[in-house]
């Protein structure tokens, strides 16, 4: 009864992480009832004495019968699914993907949300219910507890509440009380109501449940972390044509998820702006464009190095000739939290801001090593505005200097080639070509602003933006003139940002709703130039001097139409390049390296692999294990008195004295690239602790492995084998041997501490005789001892069962320290 409650607690307990997530409480409910059904029918079927599989796969089918009666209305009988139940659960389930893909944490608790939420917290307690009560094997259920923080860790923008990983590590210390205490009562040889199934009928089907729920929710972790309200693959109105991929901008997948979130979250108060200049505020630029999937940032090994943000005067940036007027703006940010600083025009110097950001002329883009929030700053910078006759003077020729990352174009459909050869034939200089593709994207020509894009009828997304649906919001409008621009042979680069926002009290207010996209054209004396397609239609677009009608005026505002817009950051996933997370001080040489403390593009899908591969070798490993060892329940054990069949014992185990260090690598591995996922400065001291803690396991397991193989074997040595192994075994146990004693005499008072039963001590005769015969008999005298190895197993499974090592004794054994004072010693 108390461990499947402490199982439910611990439970109850690590979903608390989820209010990092989900807004209000009333997920809460939907959880405990979930857990609480799991814990009851565990309880009924073990009660009645149901195999572990059975128990596993009926708790299942009740949190099944939850899920459908709470969450739709087409279920049999009201809980039961049928083929109607499946697709309404089935719709809820891809809602619950969208909302999440685009909202932002914590999102509104939908029954889309409340849906995933029970599910997930259902599984998990399965799993945990499962290792705790069936399997004996509370500790194990750390991991689990691990991925149910570490999934609300990486979709939030903020530190999860510091009061839920208080509780979480309590229940879970709780957790490992209970058993032990379970485990003195029955070395005591009291009852241990709920446990009394043995290792053999147990082991494997505990192995395939656990196995199974293991990788599902690691999977869903390990996909999820770091996308930041977004979920990786294809969706409603994720902008996937035909299951290829998407026209988008990756670092700002969620903008769409500001615009439905509802509120409008003020972001910055700019001061020094005219009234009448309403000026795009840039976050950062894009210039990588990667067919069918989006704009990122240049395919480089590493962001650029960058100059000290804080330095007197910023280098120069593209087409600022350092003469003219500077501004001074003072941006005081509100709810901005990021690795990126949004500036205006062309920055010359940068005050108020600490050390540890840094400048890429090359991009414009003001950038840190980690997010953060930044005090309220001063930019000075050039905000002059050419004309247009200054850039039709430049004609078509382009810089020779230019980073060719700008004109860099692959793969695109030849018919967006064409449109751009359409759209711009007869034009003399790059910036009538600029002008005739901008005018491309107009309502003459079909084009609406929405944030849900047009159904898919195209295999390629560019193609199918461009010439069917005509519809979707600033991420399309910029990408898609981008692409047309390049393919024309034009410099261009996409820019995140911010729209001018509204006056209001003497400064200006930007909103998350005035998050925005748009295209940078590069001009050779002029630098990058604004050009802005979205369709606006709420008066926040704008329209700069040089791409005005010739009869309007050229001193004052004009807007464009488009609708509300987006936001790239403060929940926006900085992109991979950038590190997220860094300790200790921030200098240049480190900004060289960011790319070394965030994993590569794709490392998720890796460390999948890697942990699949983990768990199949341990699950492989432990139903051997469970064919090998019986009895170890209070119950009735598999094999009559508890001894392995011929060919077993020993020798199962002896098969593979390699397998501990691979094991241990193995999750090593897995859990250093988990931690490396957040940072390279968390994996580091990730791997170290856990290599510390598995070492001493892992030593003692290949020292024990080599003896069982050397006692399977029945050669020489063979008997000192078994004797070292059974004196570390209770060195292990706390109960060192006096070494000042005969082999009877300690084999003897092991059988008195450790209250072996009548197999065992039987078991220990036969060892202490073969011992006792290879010491002192003649060589030639040397006979095969074929009940010897099946002896030595019949002690150890005796002292399992009445003497059950503790986690401590598992993870650092003494027998280490002992071998190690009797070699000092000899």
């Amino acid at each position: 009864m108390v461990a499947p409650a402490a199982a439910g607690i611990a439970t109850v307990c690590a979903s608390t992480s989820l209010t990092g997530v989900v807004a209000g409480v009333a997920w809460f409910g939907y959880v405990l009832v979930a857990v609480l059904l799991i814990a009851c029918t565990g309880l009924a079927l073990r009660s009645l004495r149901a195999p572990t599989l059975v128990v596993g796969l009926s708790q299942l089918v009740v949190l099944t019968f939850l899920i459908t009666g709470v969450f739709t209305s087409e279920g049999i009988l009201g809980i039961i699914p049928g083929p109607a139940a499946i697709g309404q659960l089935q719709d809820v389930l891809i809602s619950s993907a969208e909302q999440i893909r685009t909202g932002l944490a914590p999102v509104e608790p939908t029954p889309a949300i409340l849906c995933l939420s029970t599910i997930a917290i259902g599984l998990v307690a399965v799993l945990i219910d499962t290792l705790t009560v069936a399997a004996a094997a509370p500790a194990a259920t750390g991991l689990v507890l691990l991925c149910v923080y570490a999934v609300p860790a990486s979709l939030s923008n903020d530190l999860l509440p510091w009061w839920t990983f208080v509780v979480g590590a309590a229940a879970f210390a709780g957790l490992l009380a209970v058993d032990g205490s379970h485990r003195h009562r029955r070395w005591r040889n009291r009852t241990a109501p709920g446990l009394g199934v043995s290792a053999e009928s147990t082991a494997a089907p505990v192995t395939v449940v656990s196995l199974a729920l293991v990788c599902g929710l690691l999977g869903g972790t390990i996909t999820a972390v770091g996308t930041v309200g977004s979920i990786p693959g294809d969706g409603p109105g994720s902008n996937m044509a035909g299951g290829t991929g998407g026209l988008g901008v990756n670092p700002f997948t969620n903008l769409r998820g500001l615009l439905n979130q509802g509120a409008n979250v003020e972001l910055f108060r700019v001061r020094g702006l005219q009234p009448n200049d309403p000026r795009l505020l840039r976050a950062f630029t894009l210039d990588f464009y990667q067919p069918n999937q989006g704009w990122k940032l240049a395919d480089a090994p590493r962001m650029p190095a960058g100059d000290p943000a804080n330095m007197p005067a910023l280098p120069l940036a593209p087409g600022d000739s350092g003469e003219g007027q500077s501004v001074e703006l003072q941006i005081e940010p509100i709810n901005w939290v990021d690795v990126w600083l949004p500036v205006y025009g062309a920055p010359r110097a940068l005050r108020g801001i600490s050390e540890g950001w840094f400048y890429d002329r090359k991009s414009g883009a003001v950038f840190s090593e980690r997010k953060q929030r930044s005090p309220a700053y001063t930019e000075v910078a050039s905000l002059r505005v050419p004309t247009k006759e200054e850039l039709r003077a430049e004609g078509t020729e382009i810089d020779r200097d230019l980073d060719p990352v700008y004109t860099r174009l692959d793969q695109v459909d030849p018919r967006v080639r064409g449109l751009a050869q359409q759209l711009t034939a007869g034009q003399a200089s790059n910036f009538d070509k600029s002008v005739a593709i901008w005018q491309y994207f107009s309502s003459q020509n079909g084009f609406t602003y929405d944030t849900q894009t047009a159904a898919a009828a195209d295999n390629d997304a560019l193609a199918d933006f461009l010439f069917n649906g005509k519809r979707g919001f600033c991420e399309q409008y910029a990408s898609a003139m981008a692409v047309l621009l390049r393919s024309a042979g034009i410099p261009a680069r996409v820019a995140v940002g911010f729209t001018p926002g509204v006056t209001t009290a003497g400064y200006r207010t930007i909103t998350s709703q005035d998050a925005h996209a748009w295209v940078e054209v590069y001009f050779n004396d002029q630098g990058w130039v604004s050009f802005d397609p979205t369709p606006l239609a709420d008066g926040r677009g704008y329209i700069p001097p040089y791409l005005r009608p010739d009869d309007q005026p050229t001193d004052g505002p004009a807007t464009s139409g488009n609708d509300t817009q987006e936001m790239p950051s403060t929940s926006a996933q900085a992109p991979n390049d950038v590190p997220r997370e860094e300790t200790g001080p921030q200098e240049q040489q480190q900004a060289q390296e960011t790319s070394l403390t965030q994993a590569p593009d794709g490392f998720g899908w890796g460390v999948l692999a890697l942990l699949l591969l983990a768990a199949a070798v341990t699950a492989a490993v432990v139903m051997a294990m469970s064919r090998r060892l019986g009895g170890r329940g209070s119950g009735a054990a598999a094999v009559p008195g508890g001894v392995p069949p011929p060919g077993g014992g020993s020798a199962t185990l002896a098969l593979a004295p390699w397998l501990p260090p691979v094991i241990t690598g193995l999750w090593v591995l897995v859990v250093a690239a988990a931690a490396w996922l957040w940072s390279i400065w968390l994996a580091l001291p990730v791997a170290v602790v856990v290599a510390v803690v598995a070492g001493p396991w892992t030593i003692r397991e290949v020292v024990r492995r080599r003896r069982l193989r050397t006692i399977a074997a029945d050669g020489a040595g063979a008997a000192d084998a078994a004797w070292s192994e059974l004196l570390d075994e209770c060195a292990d146990r706390g109960v060192p041997a006096q070494t000042a004693d005969t082999a009877r005499m300690t084999a003897f008072r092991v059988a008195q501490k450790h209250r072996l039963d009548d197999d065992g001590q039987a078991g220990l005769r036969t060892v202490v005789g073969v011992l006792e015969r290879s010491w002192y008999a003649p060589p030639e005298t040397k006979v095969p001892e074929p009940d010897f190895a099946p002896a030595f197993d019949r002690v150890r499974g005796s002292l399992a069962r009445n003497a059950p090592m503790s986690w401590r004794g598992r993870l650092f054994p003494k027998s280490l320290l002992r071998r190690r004072r009797n070699r000092r010693e000899s």
